[in-house]
């Protein structure tokens, strides 16, 4: 057969392979093969066999060439059969003994006599040696040793910033702490032309900066623009209305307190990708605060439709909602034993998500061990939340000025304006300066706290109790009287107000009340 003729079976394999034709690709490959013996037409037919789902007789065609262990790709190739095949242990074994440090440098390679057949195409391809190390990182995370496949993705993502998959599993698998992250971020060496990216990276780490720098990062990724070659030259494309993107900016709108800005945003974005997982998630935790309940049931509902393998503790291991949620679940019932164990497993799993070890504070408060709970560390120094509970620790042990700086320190550090999620923080250092009788500063915060939510019993008894240790019974009495309205049963409250009434009639008309 002439070299035309065997030319124009590669590229009918190669069309078989673009409309998902594989058994045909397998068919013509193997022909192909059989009359060059060419190592590059070896592994076409390995390809064609391995995207039809033949990995054991893909894996032995490759392992039988003779050049599989100095071709990069037919190394790689044999690798990825042994993936799918769930033969972890083979899979690193072909892979190589290659090491790596904790900043993600790869040393004591033995592949210095390797060669990599380059494809035929212009497009531009992601560096091999990255490729390897992401999988080297699935192996290492299938084993369950999180330690290696943490170094093994940022080695990935080091040798090639385009393989943005080592970067999904860092950050969706919650591997970094917020300050590694961004470590990492920088000391990645993109291209002239991937400006964009390093931007948009930026986008999807955690995010705790001021208001005014993570809104710039997303207008900076917003003004980048492609002007568009099949078009009138006044017409360009931008990333402005990316669902990426738009998923990233509802993911800090929840993360921010700003729930119904999040919901709206993340309305729009389903129904134009009604299956965009990450954007799903973000929605249900938005309905959630929200009190949307009809929402939650139906999203529950399309879940388990579309994804019955998905998202549960004994599907997929590695999904921190799911665990910090269990816990949550036995929190809320009071079984701390049980709530505990879940925060504990996502604190191992997740080294770099603070929430679960957040949580294990909490419920060590909950449970009056105020000394526990001030010893669990925090990994995220950055989210206010954590100062909150601090503040929180140090009230209960009746450290008021401690808990007045860890509160006012908290409000410091909130990246936007307040919103109501922050009601409760406010309303604390009010009842922390309370205490410290500094009654003019806890009626000025429990007055901001008002602003934010008008319908807090908390604030309205803690504003007509600092009324009434001041002797302004009137005020007192009217607040006693709001926070009755919200919870007529309130036995502080109505003791109180019985209190504040009996020692207005003492006191006479409260002199600050002038009659004209």
């Amino acid at each position: 057969m002439r070299e035309e003729e065997i030319e124009k079976l590669r590229g009918v394999v190669r069309d078989c392979v673009s409309k998902h034709l594989y058994s045909s690709a397998i068919f013509f490959a193997d022909k192909v093969a059989a009359l060059t013996n060419d190592p590059a037409d070896v592994y076409m037919q390995a390809q064609a066999l391995f995207l039809g789902r033949h990995y054991r007789r893909a894996f032995h065609l490759l392992n039988a060439s003779k050049i599989v262990l100095r071709d990069l790709r037919f190394h790689y190739l044999a690798a990825k059969c042994l993936e799918e095949l769930k033969e972890w242990e083979q899979c690193l074994s072909m892979l190589g003994d290659a090491k790596v440090d904790e900043d993600g440098n790869v040393y004591d390679t033995k592949d210095s006599n390797v060669m990599y057949l380059d494809k035929d195409g212009e497009d531009r391809e992601i560096n091999i040696s990255s490729a390897i190390c992401f999988l080297r990182g699935k192996a290492y995370e299938a084993l369950e040793n999180r330690a290696q496949a943490r170094l093994w993705y940022k080695a990935a993502i080091k040798a090639d910033p385009l393989c943005y998959e080592a970067l999904e599993c860092l950050i969706e698998n919650h591997m970094l702490t917020c300050e590694l992250e961004t470590s990492l971020l920088s000391s990645l060496e993109f291209g002239s032309e991937d400006g964009w990216l390093s931007s948009f990276y930026s986008c999807l780490i955690k995010k705790y900066d001021k208001e005014n720098v993570v809104e710039a990062k997303f207008r900076e990724i917003e003004k980048e623009k492609c002007d568009s070659v099949h078009s009138s030259s006044s017409f360009s494309h931008s990333l402005k209305n990316n669902t990426d993107l738009l998923a990233c900016k509802a993911e800090y709108y929840h993360q921010c307190g700003e729930y119904q800005k999040c919901f709206e945003l993340t309305s729009v974005l389903l129904e134009k990708d009604p299956f965009h997982l990450k954007c799903t998630f973000v929605h249900l935790a938005a309905a959630m605060e929200l009190g949307h309940s009809n929402e939650l049931y139906l999203m529950a509902c399309n879940l388990v439709e579309d994804y019955p393998q998905n998202k549960a503790t004994n599907l997929d291991g590695t999904f921190a909602p799911a665990w910090i949620g269990y816990g949550n679940a036995f929190a809320a019932q009071e079984e701390g034993d049980q709530a505990m164990l879940g925060y504990r497993t996502a604190a191992r799993l997740f080294p770099g998500c603070h929430l679960p070890t957040l949580y294990i504070g909490m419920e060590y408060m909950r449970t009056h061990s105020f000394k526990l709970a001030e010893q669990a560390k925090t990994i995220c120094p950055s989210d206010p939340l954590v100062y909150n509970e601090l503040g929180v620790v140090a009230y209960h042990m009746k450290e008021y000025n401690k808990a007045v700086w860890w509160f006012e320190k908290t409000l410091a550090h909130i990246p936007s304006s307040l919103s109501e999620m922050w009601e409760p923080t406010v309303v604390n250092l009010a009842h922390a300066y309370r205490k410290l009788k500094m009654y003019h500063e806890a009626i000025s915060c429990y007055e901001r706290a008002l602003t934010l939510s008008n319908r807090s019993l908390s604030t309205y008894a803690g504003l007509a109790y600092t009324y009434h240790l001041q002797d302004n019974f009137s005020a007192a009495i009217t607040y006693y009287h709001k926070a009755l309205w919200l919870k007529p049963d309130d036995q502080f409250c109505t003791e109180m107000l019985s209190l504040a009434l009996v020692d207005e009639g003492r006191h006479g008309i409260d002199p600050k009340i002038e009659f004209q």
